[in-house]
């Protein structure tokens, strides 16, 4: 069926929309020999002037919706990504090491967003960084690869009518490893960093790479040591449900060649030519066009986007669904320039008020965090870094923070705890009628059901209420940080005007729950704790941050909330809650009152999760998949060879990332083509094809 495809080639050339009115930054003129790993990526804006489905966001979870989607070479898939295509800073993006020392963080790669101040935590903006390039946030975070716990997941799927049957922990278990192939660490640095693993709990053929580093600094064998020596119980197995207790973390790395992977590298490209699938960068979403006919039940009739403020708007038009992939920020923000949001909201920014949703960018959640720091003379990741000769180790250059341990409220609050959790029931009504920030009835109520649900189910069980970091980044330091899990505190998004260009309001209300004070202060005093326990204490040095003058508990508040920042886990601004509760979407992520239009990324947790969110965004985005591919082409999943079984086309460009994967090892076929300089092609007409 290969030359069926060449067909759709030609015919969705012949149709194609106007070409980019914007320069790309990552541009490349000699189309001929460019990198056949961007052989998906449209680079001159030629794109179709419809699709079955349009991505909004080629993020963690919008790249690999798009990639499991355009398996089903019945289908067509674009892909609107407002940021570049990384192309120009692959090595940044790629090795590991560099995402602590020349990432993306304030650069044109990054979206830049600031909170508005915080009255309670410090009476300042907080920065917001997020990913502005294909991969988003996977393409620039620190790589943790952890999952939530079954309790957290089982939470989150009895809050919405049939969430049991798509989001329970079995199925979001079985999704998380769908999306990674997991690579044992060797023997020594096993042994070194005392690693504990079951491998079992993995995933075996998945797109995203997960191991651990190519290099181990010895330091971290002291770790789960020393957090048994303080009372937290140390993890065998924390990817099967249990995830609390002490461990060192996989984390999202290639060990193949020491690079990271990401929602591109994974999902995108290994891939052969696809004719059905299409990712433009440079390409902002400015709304979602509808017809209106039936007011109760919207349908997306195309996505209007431009290549840059001020340039011209296109629209490329939609028959079957939009999927929107924008993220926490993006996503919310897209529905209300759509029309689609809380009705003041809209009104005051100038857009006219389509479905009145008065959930959209509501129960907004995150991890705060910052850390107890002291002065060593052992060798740190800073300091190693500084030796020049070390870059050109790739296997050093895949260095990262691992070490972690998720506390449960007995090791942090001991006998208190059951007067801590009698205080916050005893609050449910007063921060309800003055925390909850919106007058709607229905937020107040999801305002409830998230608030008890972490109250009655979080906080009873062993899972983790703050996150402990081993973090040795710096030179001359170690820091051990503390986060919040599970905020009681909720926060809102929301536009002010009708451009997208228009950064939205982003208000988390940090700490305006007094709980959240107290867990984040507990967590520090741990920390302290840990750093002046044995073995790990042999190699600190003095406490310089906060430092011993901080002791009291008014201590500890005032010196935190100068030197706090979010943990970049914010969640829940499209909350999966039932409608009467300011649910944005239903369990088939569905948005209510419209009949074609997902939202699939974290903005659909309704709880935070104990967990870093790369791994059940991983998750989600599988899941979302498999629930759209079974409404359109009656399957659920694909076949081991990446082929639609039910579907009409049985082309080769329905390969899947999985099945592009070699042995249980993870080696992937594409890059071991690649590394030892042999590519194959295979000619058929104007297309090669990568033999995968």
């Amino acid at each position: 069926m290969r030359s069926f495809s060449l067909l759709l080639l030609t015919a969705s050339l012949s149709q194609c929309a106007s070409a980019h009115s914007g320069a790309h930054h990552d541009f490349h003129a000699d189309h001929a020999h460019r990198d056949l790993k961007k052989r998906n990526i449209v680079y001159n804006g030629q794109i179709a002037s419809s699709y079955d489905f349009v991505v909004v966001g080629g993020g963690t979870a919008g790249l690999a919706i798009a990639s499991r989607l355009s398996e089903d070479s019945n289908t067509t898939v674009l892909v609107l990504e407002a940021g570049d295509s990384g192309d120009a800073i692959a090595d940044r993006i790629n090795v590991p090491l560099n995402a602590y020392f020349d990432g993306l963080v304030g650069s044109s790669y990054d979206w830049q967003y600031k909170t508005v101040s915080q009255a309670q935590a410090g009476a300042r903006p907080y920065s917001w960084p997020r990913g502005k390039v294909l991969g988003g946030s996977s393409a620039m975070n620190g790589m943790y690869h952890v999952r939530p716990s079954k309790v957290e997941v089982d939470a989150w799927a009895s809050l919405v009518d049939g969430g049991a049957d798509k989001w329970s922990w079995d199925k979001m278990f079985a999704a998380m490893k769908a999306s990674e192939t997991f690579t044992a660490p060797s023997s020594d640095i096993q042994s070194e960093g005392g690693i504990q693993y079951v491998a079992s709990s993995r995933g075996t053929d998945g797109p995203i790479h997960v191991s651990y580093p190519g290099y181990m600094l010895p330091v971290v064998g002291n770790w789960t040591t020393t957090l048994a020596n303080v009372g937290v119980d140390v993890s065998q197995d924390a990817y099967a449900g249990e995830s609390w207790g002490a461990y060192v973390a996989s984390s999202s790395i290639n060990p193949n060649n020491w690079t990271r992977s990401y929602a591109r590298s994974g999902y995108i490209d290994p891939l052969p030519p696809r004719s059905n699938l299409a990712i433009l960068p440079n390409a902002t979403a400015a709304r979602i066009i509808f017809d209106t006919s039936n007011a109760s039940n919207l349908t997306a009739t195309g996505v209007e986007w431009t290549s840059a403020s001020g340039a011209a708007k296109q629209t490329v038009s939609v028959k079957k669904e939009v999927i929107v992939a924008a993220g926490v920020v993006g996503s919310p923000q897209l529905l209300q320039l759509s029309g689609v949001g809380p009705s003041d909201v809209l009104k005051a920014a100038g857009v006219s008020v389509l479905s009145n949703l008065p959930g959209v960018g509501q129960h907004l959640q995150d991890h705060l965090s910052t850390a107890v720091t002291w002065t060593t003379k052992i060798d740190t990741t800073g300091s190693l870094h500084a030796n020049s000769a070390n870059a050109n180790n790739a296997a050093f250059m895949s260095l990262v923070n691992e070490a972690t341990a998720y506390v449960n409220i007995t090791d942090l609050l001991g006998d208190f705890s059951s007067t801590f959790k009698q205080q916050i029931s005893d609050a449910a009504s007063t921060s309800l009628s003055t925390l909850c920030p919106a007058c709607d009835d229905t937020v107040k109520k999801g305002y409830s059901a998230i608030y008890n649900t972490t109250l009655n189910t979080l906080l009873a069980s062993p899972i983790g209420q703050a996150e402990i970091l081993f973090s040795l980044v710096s030179s001359g330091s170690i820091s051990i940080q503390a986060a919040l899990q599970h905020p009681f505190s909720q926060g809102r998004l929301y536009i002010t005007a009708d451009d997208p260009f228009t950064p939205p309001t982003i208000d988390p209300q940090y700490l305006s729950h007094s709980a959240d004070l107290t867990v984040l202060r507990e967590g520090l005093k741990l920390a302290r704790k840990i750093g002046q326990t044995a073995p790990l204490s042999s190699v600190m040095g003095d406490e310089t941050a906060p430092g011993s003058s901080v002791q009291s508990d008014d201590d500890w508040d005032n010196w935190l909330v100068g030197v706090i920042g979010t943990e970049y886990h914010p969640s829940s601004t499209c909350a999966m809650l039932p409608l009467e509760s300011g649910g944005v979407v239903d369990a088939n992520l569905k948005v209510y009152g419209l009949g074609n239009v997902r939202v699939a990324d974290a903005s659909v947790f309704p709880i935070s999760f104990s967990c870093h969110l790369q791994a059940p965004t991983y998750g989600l985005a599988e899941q979302a998949a498999r629930i759209i591919r079974a409404t359109y082409n009656g399957v659920g999943w694909p076949s081991a060879s990446g082929q639609n079984s039910a579907s009409s086309s049985n082309s080769s460009t329905s390969a899947s990332p999985s099945s592009t994967t070699g042995t249980s090892s993870g080696k992937n076929g594409a890059e071991a083509l690649s590394h030892s300089g042999s590519l194959v092609l295979l000619a058929a007409g104007a297309l090669a094809a990568l033999l995968l």
